[in-house]
C-alpha cells in the first residue's frame, strides 16, 4: 500500500497509533537520498524541526479522532545534510491500528519561490539604483555652472535645459523646453549651430562654433551626442564670450571650496565654542540620519557622539589646548539608533573674538571590519600568553590577559585625553581615585600627577 501511494506522491509513511514510523516509501531517488531508512522505528515528530512538531501532533490527532479528516499541512524535515526539507502531508486512517501519511515534496516550489523573491529584490535594487542615478543626474544638471541644452535633432526642439541656460538666454527654463533651437540667434549664428548639429549627427562630433544672439551676446557652442533609451539626442553647451574674444567664466553661486565641503564624502561640521552646530554637510546628515540641516543646526554635537558628555569635552579641551586633534576614535549614533565607527579630526578656527571648531568625521566601519575589529594591535605579550597555555592553570592565564587588556585601555584613554587624568577617568567610567590606584599598579603614574 505504501509503495502504491508513493507512486502517486513523493513520500508515503505508515504510522502506528503512537505516531511511530513503521514503514515508508519514496516516489523519487532524490528524496530517498535526503531521508534514508533510519526513520523506521522513530517517532514521526522526531524527524521534523521543533517548529513543525505541533503541526505533526495536530495531524495525528485529527486522523485518529476523525477518519474523514483530510487537511494538508506543511512540515519541515531535517535532511542528512542538515538543511530543512519542506513536505506537505495529508494523514488518514489506514485501519484500526495504523495511519498513513502521504506527502508532496515542496523543495521545487520553495526553490522557485526563493528565485522569485531574489528576482523581485534584484529588480527593486536596480530600480532604486536607477532612481538614485537619475537624482544625481538631475542635481548635477541643475547645479552645473555652464549653460546646457539637450535637443532632439529630428524635431529640432529643446528637450531639457538647465537654469544656467535659461539665465544666459534670458528665458524661463520651462519655456525653453519644447521650443525650436536655435532661436533668437542671428542668421550667421543660426547657420553655424545647424552645421554643428549636422556634423554631430553625421560623424558623432564637430568643432566648436561661435553664434551671436540678436541681442548682441556671443557664445561659443560645443556639442556631443547622447543616447536616451532608443533615441539619439544632442547635448549643447553654451559659453559666453566677452568683447576680447575670451570665454567668460559663468558666475558660480558658491565658492568651489564651499561646494567641495558640501559634496565631501566625510562628514564636516562647524560648531561654536560651546559645541553647538552652526552648519553641517550632507555626509554628516547621512551619518546622523537627518533629512535637513535645520534639524542639526543649534543642537550640540554631543547628541550624536558615542559617549555623551565625554567625547565632546575631550575634543574641545584638546582643541583649546593644542588647536587641532587627529584621528580621535569614537562612534556616531543616528536618530534611529544605528551606530557607526568613526574617526574625528578637528581644528580650532579663530575668527575675531568668537572662536569656532571644525570637525571632519570619517566613517571607518569597513576598515574596522576588514581589520578584524580595530586598528590597535595587541602587543607582543600575547605570544607570551599563548605560551603559558598548558604550563600554568587557566585562571592564571585569564588573570594575566585581563591585566594586559586593562593596561592597554588605560594607556589608550591617557593618549586620547592628552594625559588628562580627570578626563581619562571619565572616559573609562572610573573614579579618579580608582584610576590612580591602577596607574600605580601598572607603573604608569608620575610624581607630578600624584599630587593632583
Amino acid at each position: 500500500m505504501a509503495a502504491l501511494l508513493a507512486a502517486a506522491s513523493d513520500i508515503a509513511i505508515i504510522l502506528d497509533g503512537e505516531g511511530n514510523i513503521r514503514d515508508l516509501a519514496y516516489g523519487s531517488d532524490e528524496l530517498s537520498s535526503e531521508v534514508g531508512e533510519d526513520w523506521i522505528g522513530k517517532p514521526w515528530a522526531d524527524t521534523v524541526t521543533a517548529e513543525s512538531r505541533p503541526r505533526v501532533q495536530e495531524l495525528l490527532a485529527e486522523a485518529s479522532t476523525d477518519a474523514t479528516a483530510a487537511n494538508w499541512e506543511q512540515v519541515d524535515h531535517i535532511s542528512r545534510s542538515g538543511a530543512e526539507l519542506p513536505v506537505r502531508y495529508l494523514v488518514a486512517r489506514l485501519d484500526a491500528r495504523h495511519l498513513i501519511a502521504v506527502g508532496r515534496n515542496l523543495q521545487g516550489i520553495a526553490a522557485l519561490q526563493q528565485r522569485l523573491v531574489d528576482a523581485q529584490q534584484s529588480l527593486e535594487r536596480d530600480y532604486w539604483r536607477l532612481r538614485q542615478l537619475e537624482t544625481r543626474y538631475r542635481l548635477l544638471f541643475r547645479s552645473a555652472s555652464d549653460a546646457i541644452l539637450i535637443m532632439d535633432p529630428d524635431t529640432g526642439k529643446v528637450v531639457e535645459a538647465n537654469p544656467a541656460a535659461a539665465l544666459l538666454l534670458a528665458a524661463d527654463s520651462r519655456r525653453l523646453v519644447g521650443r525650436p533651437f536655435p532661436e533668437g540667434f542671428d542668421d550667421e549664428g543660426t547657420r553655424a549651430i545647424q552645421s554643428l548639429v549636422a556634423g554631430i549627427r553625421a560623424a558623432g562630433r564637430a568643432n566648436d562654433v561661435r553664434a551671436r544672439l540678436r541681442a548682441g551676446t556671443e557664445f561659443q557652442v560645443s556639442g556631443a551626442p547622447v543616447r536616451q533609451e532608443s533615441a539619439s539626442l544632442i547635448l549643447l553647451r553654451l559659453s559666453p564670450i566677452d568683447t576680447d574674444g575670451e570665454r567668460q567664466p559663468t558666475p558660480e553661486p558658491r565658492s568651489r571650496l564651499s561646494r567641495m565641503v558640501e559634496k565631501a564624502p566625510d562628514g564636516i561640521v562647524l560648531t561654536g565654542q560651546d559645541g553647538r552646530i552652526l552648519s553641517a554637510n550632507s555626509a554628516f546628515l547621512d551619518l546622523a540620519q537627518l533629512t535637513t540641516e535645520d534639524q542639526a543646526r543649534g543642537e550640540s554635537l554631543d547628541r550624536w557622539l558615542g559617549r555623551p558628555g565625554v567625547d565632546l569635552n575631550v575634543l574641545i579641551a584638546n582643541l583649546r589646548q593644542h588647536g587641532a586633534v587627529r584621528l580621535f576614535a569614537t562612534q556616531i549614533r543616528s536618530e534611529f539608533g544605528a551606530s557607526s565607527e568613526v574617526e574625528i579630526s578637528a581644528v580650532s578656527i579663530h575668527n575675531g573674538d568668537q572662536p569656532s571648531f571644525g570637525f571632519i568625521i570619517r566613517n571607518v566601519d569597513r576598515r574596522v571590519s576588514a581589520d578584524g575589529g580595530g586598528e590597535r594591535a595587541l602587543p607582543s605579550s600575547i605570544e607570551h600568553l599563548t605560551e603559558l597555555v598548558g604550563r600554568v592553570p587557566l585562571k592564571e592565564v585569564v588573570r594575566e590577559s585581563t591585566d594586559m587588556i586593562e593596561r592597554l585601555c588605560i594607556e589608550a584613554a591617557l593618549e586620547l585625553t592628552g594625559d588628562n587624568r580627570a578626563s581619562a577617568a571619565e572616559l573609562l567610567g572610573l573614579s579618579r581615585q580608582s584610576l590612580y590606584v591602577k596607574l600605580r599598579r601598572y607603573d604608569l603614574s608620575e610624581p607630578g600627577h600624584e599630587g593632583e
